[in-house]
């Protein structure tokens, strides 16, 4: 089993700081919030968008999917009583000549080994599609 460790601390009423490895986020814990930090709820997208283009990068060495870049875009509705995520969304576009059923496979292997996607997807309505990029 893999174990993970994080510590944040408070830095005043405006901010916290979580670190891991040698890596530090700024948080933002404001109650009147932040525009230069994440707050949770958006911590808690931006670590699906992680884990779904982590994904791609374990996945597509051993399938031999070839891509040029990826990005995921994400919304989260929030319920406020009680606070929970009542669901969220994704488009995971990916910039890529692959076939659409190859681009499928991707979404599907992505879906099935996501850590942090099986996580939120156990506790609420995680739903989306993978699209090509498109050329510009």
């Amino acid at each position: 089993m893999l174990e993970y460790d994080v510590v944040a601390k408070r830095i005043d009423a405006h901010g916290s700081a979580a670190h891991c490895k040698d890596a530090e986020i700024i948080l933002d814990t404001d109650v009147n919030g932040r525009a230069d930090a994440f707050n949770p709820a958006e911590l808690l997208l931006a670590a699906i968008a992680a884990c779904m283009i982590k994904g791609i990068e374990r996945i597509a060495p051993m399938n031999h999917f070839t891509y040029r870049g990826v990005q995921v875009r994400l919304h989260g509705v929030r319920q406020d009583s009680p606070p929970f995520m009542a669901s969220i969304s994704y488009e995971l576009i990916v910039d890529t000549d692959e076939d659409d059923r190859r681009l499928e496979l991707m979404h599907t292997n992505v879906r099935k080994f996501g850590t942090v996607s099986n996580t939120v997807a156990a506790a609420t309505k995680l739903e989306g599609r993978i699209v090509r990029a498109s050329k510009a």
